[in-house]
Parts: structure tokens; C-alpha cells; sequence
């Protein structure tokens, strides 16, 4: 009865040592990408006012949050996502820091969604921003992070990509379509759910919602299935507007490939990210066979921090869950074997070894070593088989006679072969 009273909530997850070895790994490979790329780690509390998530993406988040009335009758939550808390954070102090800001994280997040595949109601997700940058060297430099981000576990171009789209571009090319300015939200939305659409719903919609006739839809879906930027200059090198959004689209991915990232990148116009706030160069990262959700997500936010009451500052960012990326490298036999490790571990062969080997263990310790012993009298044999089950790669044997000698057995625990060893030299 007390394990059903007492059993994990649905959705989250016990990260016991195997498991959590699994997140440091994917954690590990996180935080060395963002220091190679002089990315300075902040963080920020779990707990934040619900309005800041409410200005940010309207009323309707609130149904996918962990949020209530605190005893202070303050209306809060368990933050979602990163972004708004850093928009929080840089309105504070944004005057006073050199540009660009190159902030990383890596926080739990927490919304109350359908547990499923690649989605749980918690998740440690990897943040990436660069803020007062409008360049797009920014957004070059916020998608290769993304991109090594992966390639340090192994993933390689066979594996992902980022596709790639650029919410500037997407409005000259719909308003060449024939989509009334008023009607553009409405099409980012349509097109945002297209893949995962029946073709008669999202036709439906565009007719009925965005007011386009059966041929401009056609145009419309001949121009998202573009896969070059060639072809979309040659297919409208008469619109100004849509060369102007191209040329900087074309040097972006020049960046890239002068990187040597250019394998890991494509064109994919519906790539249009839902959240409103975005307004330039979007991005998500899919793996290559398209099984699982996007790994991640993310462009440029120019007018985030104005929400929240800071200055006018452009931005670009992603945010990479471990959940589907924990799949993916599962899926391709990247996963580290997890294998219990330990240095030294030390055998007393009776009570009266048991203060040298506590000085000898504190004394290694001190150097840096991971070290264990029994914690109770035992034989040695039994200690030795703990020793095993720790993962000792040496055993340090303290007997009567060692004693009398001024010294220890060392024994290498993968050959076997020991020696007897000064204590003073060891320690």
C-alpha cells in the first residue's frame, strides 16, 4: 500500500546512479561546447510569477503549467522554459554588462503536458543566447554551439540536422503569395502544423482562415517544398524584398559551411516556430530518419526583454531538451556503458590496521583520489569482493605484518599482480 501511496508522479523520473551518469554525460558535453565558445553559465530560481509567462506567451500557457497561489497570495509557477527568467534577469543589469552577452544554462524545466515519447513534465534543457548582437553572425554562432552541442556525443551529420528557416524571408515570400498582412499570423500557424496535418485540413485552412485560392495555395506549397536558396531566387528574382531576405540567409549559411558545418544544415520554410515572439533566422534540429520529436529549437527573439521591461536589446538563443536527445543517442548505441569506478580501496586485516588505513585513505583523498573501505569489521575476502563490486582498479592490503614492515600490499585489481609498497611512498 505504501508504494502506491508513494509512487512517482507521472511524468518525471528518479535519476539513480546508471541514470544520472547518463544525464552527466549528456550535461558534461553541454557545458564544455558553450566554454569552447566563451559562454559564461548563469541560472536562475524554479520558481517564478506567472505573469512573466503569461506576457510572454498569453493566457493559454497557463493551462500547461505547474502553477498556484503561494502563501504570500502571489500567482507562480514552475518555470517552463529559460528564456522568460533570463528576460527577468538582463532587465535588471543589462546596462552595465559589455556586449554581446554570451550566457549559457541549464535548468529543469516543468510543464504539466501528456506524458509520451520524447516529452515528460520535467526535463533538464540546455539554454544558449547571445543578446545584443543583431548580426547575423550571432545567429551563425548560436546554431554551430547547437550543432557541436551534438557532435560531442557522437552524433554526426547522418545522425541530425538543423533545419533552417528565417521568419523575415517567410513574410516576403507569403506576401508575394498574395497573404494579407492581417492573415500572416494566421498562415505562420497553419504552416507550423503542416507536417503533422492531413493535405485537405491544411488547404481547408488556408482558404478558410487565410483567404488564399486553390492556386496561390499551390504556389504557396511548391514554395515551402523549396530545398535550395537557388531555387527560390530564381523563382522569385523579381521581388526585392525577397532578395534582400535571401542575400542574408545565403550568408548565414556560408558561415556555416566555412565552419565546416554546412552538412549539418537545410532549408525547410515550414520550419516557423510557434511561440510569437521570434522574428528573424529559426532553427530545429531533427534527427535524420525522423522518428523522434525535434532535439532542438530555437532563432532570434529581438523584442523579448521590451516585454519584461528591459531595454531594447536583439537576441538569438535555442533550447535543447535531454529527454529526446537521451533517445536519440540510445537509439544509436551512444549511450555510455555505466561501470562503477573507484581508485583505491583499502583492506584492514584486522582492528588494529583500521587507524593507518584511515590516515591512508584520508591522505589519498587529499591527493585527489576516490577511496573506500569497509565500514564494518569483515574478512578479507568479503572485503575483497566488495572491492570488486566498487570498481577498485587497486587494492590496498594493511596486515599485521605490512604494519610491522611500514608498509602495503598494492594489488592491481585488472592483472592481479601486487607489490609491497612503502606507506609513506603511497600516501
Amino acid at each position: 500500500m505504501a508504494s502506491q501511496e508513494f509512487a512517482k508522479l507521472p511524468g518525471f523520473r528518479d535519476f539513480p546512479p546508471e541514470d544520472f551518469a547518463r544525464r552527466a554525460h549528456i550535461q558534461g558535453a553541454w557545458r564544455r561546447v558553450a566554454c569552447r565558445y566563451g559562454f559564461q553559465e548563469y541560472d536562475g530560481p524554479p520558481l517564478e510569477s506567472l505573469d512573466l509567462y503569461v506576457e510572454k506567451s498569453g493566457e493559454e500557457i497557463v493551462g500547461q503549467l505547474y502553477n498556484f497561489v503561494d502563501k504570500g497570495e502571489r500567482a507562480v509557477a514552475l518555470r517552463p522554459e529559460m528564456t522568460p527568467s533570463l528576460a527577468r534577469i538582463l532587465a535588471e543589469r543589462s546596462r552595465g554588462l559589455s556586449k554581446p552577452i554570451r550566457w549559457f544554462s541549464m535548468p529543469q524545466l516543468f510543464r504539466y503536458e501528456r506524458a509520451q515519447r520524447g516529452r515528460l513534465r520535467e526535463h533538464f534543457q540546455w539554454n544558449v543566447d547571445i543578446v545584443g548582437e543583431a548580426g547575423v553572425a550571432a545567429d551563425v554562432e548560436v546554431v554551430a554551439v547547437a550543432i557541436d552541442g551534438l557532435r560531442e556525443l557522437g552524433l554526426t551529420a547522418d545522425d541530425f540536422a538543423a533545419r533552417v528557416s528565417d521568419r523575415r524571408l517567410l513574410t516576403a515570400l507569403l506576401r508575394v503569395v498574395g497573404v494579407e498582412e492581417e492573415k500572416l499570423g494566421v498562415a505562420y500557424s497553419v504552416i507550423d502544423k503542416i507536417e503533422r496535418l492531413p493535405a485537405e485540413k491544411a488547404d481547408a485552412l488556408f482558404t478558410d482562415e487565410v483567404g488564399l485560392s486553390s492556386g496561390q495555395i499551390s504556389t504557396l506549397r511548391e514554395t515551402l517544398s523549396a530545398t535550395s536558396l537557388d531555387e527560390l531566387a530564381r523563382d522569385f528574382s523579381d521581388h526585392q524584398d525577397v532578395a534582400t531576405e535571401l542575400a542574408r540567409l545565403r550568408e548565414y549559411v556560408s558561415m556555416l559551411e566555412a565552419m565546416g558545418l554546412g552538412d549539418f544544415v537545410q532549408l525547410d520554410l515550414r520550419i516557423v516556430r510557434g511561440l510569437a515572439y521570434y522574428t528573424g533566422i529559426v532553427f530545429e534540429l531533427f534527427d535524420r530518419k525522423g522518428e523522434l520529436r525535434a532535439i532542438c529549437g530555437g532563432g532570434r527573439y529581438d523584442r523579448l526583454l521590451e516585454l519584461v521591461g528591459g531595454d531594447p536589446l536583439p537576441a538569438v538563443g535555442f533550447g535543447m531538451g535531454d529527454v529526446v536527445l537521451g533517445e536519440l543517442l540510445a537509439d544509436r548505441g551512444l549511450v555510455p556503458e555505466y561501470k562503477r569506478t573507484l581508485d583505491f580501496y583499502i583492506i584492514p586485516v584486522t582492528t588494529a590496521e583500521r587507524p593507518v588505513a584511515l590516515k591512508l585513505a584520508h591522505d589519498l583523498r587529499e591527493r585527489g583520489h576516490s577511496v573506500a573501505y569497509g565500514l564494518k569489521e569483515q574478512g578479507v575476502g568479503k572485503q575483497m569482493k566488495a572491492a570488486s563490486r566498487e570498481g577498485a582498479k587497486t587494492v590496498l592490503v594493511l596486515g599485521p605484518d605490512e604494519l610491522a614492515k611500514g608498509v602495503v600490499v598494492v594489488r592491481d585489481m585488472s592483472s592481479g599482480e601486487q607489490q609491497e609498497t612503502p606507506i609513506g611512498d603511497l600516501a
